[in-house]
């Protein structure tokens, strides 16, 4: 699926508005995704997989305690929705989880979560990424319940999940809804949604350029910044019911407007 090797930079949240400055964050409103992505440097860098293969070692190892985008932090930063999410379709499996990491890196939310997983019967995090994060996945973080695919078919081929998580993926992704009309037809029972942003006061969706601090590393990439009314109703029509909606302490600035990331745990409604 040549798609993929386009999609998910890192999240390269502002981390509390501390990082970026005024001349980084979310610009523009651009007609289309090619012409946004003219005016950017992309998530393709042999560099900056090897900052994050670096860093997700040293978290796997016991040598850092949490890792996101490359950046190490002293503790660990929860999505509490999520892993509440994680947890909640577990216990509805006999305490089996399977779920696909869309974009997933090298396990950063597998590793970010493992501690309140190790209670279930079986894990298999499943982690759909680009070619070459899928390469060195396979070579240094794989094993029994940690998995890498570089497309939604062979990873349907090897397990049966139930859910798939898109975790600051989806508005990096040029047609974010093709890519959810795949889960929807092979109908998946639950869909997580976690740090996504909206356009205030119901505006019309957009296409902006994310410009990262080079303190993190050099880049910039398209990204939407979705009408939350059209979103969800994707899926309402696609037979999905919303279980639960929540906002995130963390932020992104568009045009020196601070917006809160937000989440949603949808499940698919039973057939009639």
């Amino acid at each position: 699926m040549n798609k993929l090797k386009k999609f998910v930079p890192p999240i390269l949240l502002d981390f509390k508005n501390k990082l970026f400055p005024s001349k980084y964050g979310w610009f523009g409103d651009y007609s289309n995704w090619q012409e946004a992505q003219k005016d950017c440097v992309g998530y393709q860098d042999g560099e900056i997989i090897a900052k994050v293969k670096e860093a997700v070692l040293k978290v796997k190892n016991g040598e850092a305690v949490f890792e996101r985008d490359s950046v190490i932090f002293d503790s660990i930063e929860y999505s509490w929705p999520t892993l509440a999410a994680l947890n909640w379709i577990a216990a509805q499996h006999a305490g089996v989880l399977k779920i696909i990491d869309f974009g997933g890196s090298l396990g950063s939310s597998y590793y970010q979560n493992r501690k309140f997983l190790r209670h279930l019967s079986s894990v298999e995090w499943n982690i759909i990424e680009q070619r070459q994060f899928v390469q060195v996945g396979q070579q240094l973080f794989q094993d029994d319940e940690l998995r890498f695919y570089e497309d939604i078919a062979t990873c349907y081929a090897n397990t049966n999940p139930q859910a798939v998580l898109f975790s600051s993926v989806l508005q990096y992704l040029e047609e974010p809804y093709k890519m959810l009309d795949q889960f929807f037809e092979r109908k998946i029972e639950y869909v997580i949604v976690d740090l996504t942003g909206f356009t205030p006061d119901n505006e019309p969706s957009k296409i902006t350029v994310q410009r990262v601090n080079p303190a993190i590393y050099k880049a910039s990439y398209p990204s939407w910044i979705f009408n939350k009314k059209e979103f969800l109703a994707v899926f309402e029509a696609n037979s999905y019911e919303l279980v639960e909606s929540f906002t995130s302490d963390i932020t992104l600035t568009y045009m020196g407007n601070v917006i809160n990331y937000e989440g949603f745990i949808f499940r698919r409604k039973p057939a009639l």
